[in-house]
């Protein structure tokens, strides 16, 4: 009896490829023949499962977005505002490979997007979504002084920050790490 074939396993094998394709060479360089290569896969197989490079990139970029959620989430039990911005930021960074791969390819999204702007609707609903959390977890925590939009806003301008100079080699990862804490700091008051 022939094996059913989970969809949605298949499409993330097929995202994993790519994204680690995005992380050596930047998505310019990618194609639908390397990801099936990289994959083990046939080229039928990926357009199987996408029609485009494009439909490609949008399905990893939520699966990055995706996993980012999950494993702050997992870290997030009944926490204080301060522990869940810093949790969700923490696993924005890329202070681990797995965080390291999945920055290298929403920069190589946001690159991308930069010259089709189409594709950069899911980025601004992402992106949305965590400053909503973000400001909201300010407003919990009454964070004196601070405009809560505004405040989530320069979280994010910090975390992607530091996260280029992270990828770039410029600052480590734990030096990264402590930024954060500091800015935290300034705004939550000391743990």
């Amino acid at each position: 009896m022939a094996r059913r074939v989970d969809r949605r396993e298949r499409r993330e094998l097929l995202a994993d490829a790519l994204m680690r394709l995005a992380a050596a060479r930047g998505l310019e360089a990618v194609s639908l023949r390397h990801v099936a290569a990289e994959a083990g896969v046939s080229t039928g197989m990926v357009q199987h499962y996408f029609r485009t490079k494009d439909e490609m990139m949008v399905f990893a970029l939520g699966m990055v977005m995706d996993r980012i959620r999950r494993r702050s989430q997992a870290v997030a039990a009944p926490a204080a505002p301060r522990e869940l911005v810093r949790g969700l930021l923490l696993q924005v960074l890329p202070l681990d490979e797995t965080r390291r791969l999945e920055n290298h390819v929403v920069l190589a999204f946001l690159a991308y997007a930069a010259v089709k702007p189409s594709l950069a609707s899911g980025l601004r609903e992402a992106a949305a979504q965590m400053r909503g959390f973000l400001a909201e977890q300010l407003r919990a925590a009454g964070v004196d002084g601070v405009d809560p939009e505004q405040g989530a806003a320069g979280l994010l301008a910090l975390v992607d920050g530091l996260g280029l100079q992270v990828l770039s080699q410029q600052y480590a990862a734990e030096d990264a790490a402590a930024a954060l804490d500091a800015q935290l700091v300034l705004l939550f008051g000391r743990p």
